[in-house]
């Protein structure tokens, strides 16, 4: 839900722990990262810049899918502010530990100068985030259609535990369960770091299934499509099932489709168990044991006690994180983010215990 937030509610928040799983920093510029990229591909930069899936190709109400008032008086970005970002969001609502989901683009063609930008990016991240905010954690960006030099960048920051994910882009080339992808997730569950997909990245397809649409509404609103086709493929084709360590999590792709996926998913596996012999057991069980969901964009139903009975056939209250999304124009404000009041315990755990328990925060 998108909402306003000033510092006038803080005082209506719960007393809980809070972890917020998906803020989005921003560099002041691409140039930026010019800072932190090595000289060999300052050439390169200078002809090319950035690279990838720099949002929709849909006119959007502001810039950068940003709320109106998450542009800092500075004058720079949404997002690329720290101290205002400290002001508005850390410290306005109390928040204990912050994941950064820098959506920068580093994904193309050059698999090399893909993977340069975002060795530069993760380095951008510990100097100018990571250091000066000791509230903040991070996610390892990769360039991850090239799952060799992806991995090699794992092996270069697993060490700094101030990065608690590896962060991949829900739109790919291939879907994500493909063996071409396998050394990131193995290099993941290597290092106990889970793997992050969030909302967002071009392969080069049609934004849906049915192809392209007329407006960003549909982009944005059929998203989910592109989880869906991405869980698929990750419990099929058995990553879950090699990879018994690795814990994945959906960021800002929703959850109320997931039940009725995990009802097909099993009954698929019933009448056609032949074709994935790799698969011990129903897909369900896997999906339950190794995913985690955020919970921005919330689902709201008409009534709130069907939010209730998503809750229950969903069943996997363990799994749901807490995230606002900031600073994007659908800000979930953690007063105001649930439709339904929920048991203190339950509350407490999507706030924050899930994700202390899921990154091992103190």
């Amino acid at each position: 839900m998108a909402q306003t937030i000033t510092r006038e509610k803080v005082q209506t928040r719960p007393k809980m722990r809070l972890v917020d799983c998906d803020i989005h920093n921003a560099p002041a510029s691409p140039r930026t990262i010019l800072t932190y990229l090595d000289s060999r591909w300052h050439r390169r930069f200078e002809q090319y810049g950035m690279r990838g899936y720099q949002g929709s190709l849909y006119p959007r109400n502001n810039p950068q899918a940003a709320r109106t008032d998450a542009w800092p008086p500075s004058g720079l970005p949404a997002g690329a502010d720290l101290p205002f970002l400290r002001s508005q969001l850390l410290d306005a609502w109390g928040i204990e530990y912050g994941i950064l989901n820098p959506l920068v683009p580093v994904v193309g063609p050059d698999a090399e100068y893909s993977a340069a930008l975002a060795s530069a990016v993760n380095d951008w991240q510990i100097a100018e985030w990571l250091e000066p905010e000791p509230r903040l954690r991070a996610s390892i960006v990769v360039a991850h259609e090239d799952d060799e030099l992806a991995a090699a960048e794992i092996e270069r920051l697993a060490h700094d535990r101030r990065f608690v994910q590896v962060l991949l882009l829900v739109r790919t080339r291939e879907p994500l369960g493909k063996r071409r992808h396998w050394k990131i997730y193995e290099a993941a569950a290597r290092h106990n770091l889970p793997v992050g997909i969030h909302f967002g990245g071009s392969g080069g397809s049609p934004f849906t299934g049915a192809g392209w649409p007329s407006f960003y509404l549909e982009d944005h609103g059929g998203m989910p499509q592109a989880f869906q086709a991405q869980l698929i493929s990750l419990v099929y084709e058995g990553v879950f099932a090699r990879f018994p360590d690795l814990r994945m999590i959906f960021i800002e792709g929703g959850f109320g489709w997931l039940p009725s996926l995990l009802w097909r998913l099993d009954r698929s596996w019933e009448q056609l168990r032949e074709e994935v012999p790799h698969l011990e057991r129903p897909p369900s069980s896997y999906i339950r044991e190794q995913l985690w969901l955020t919970t921005q964009p919330m689902e709201e139903p008409s009534k709130p006690a069907f939010f209730l009975q998503l809750l229950e056939q969903l069943d996997m209250n363990g799994r749901l994180m807490f995230a606002t999304d900031y600073p994007h124009w659908d800000f979930d404000a953690p007063d105001r983010a649930f439709p339904v009041k929920l048991p203190t315990d339950l509350e407490r755990r999507f706030l924050a215990d899930n994700a202390l328990e899921l990154y091992g925060l103190p």
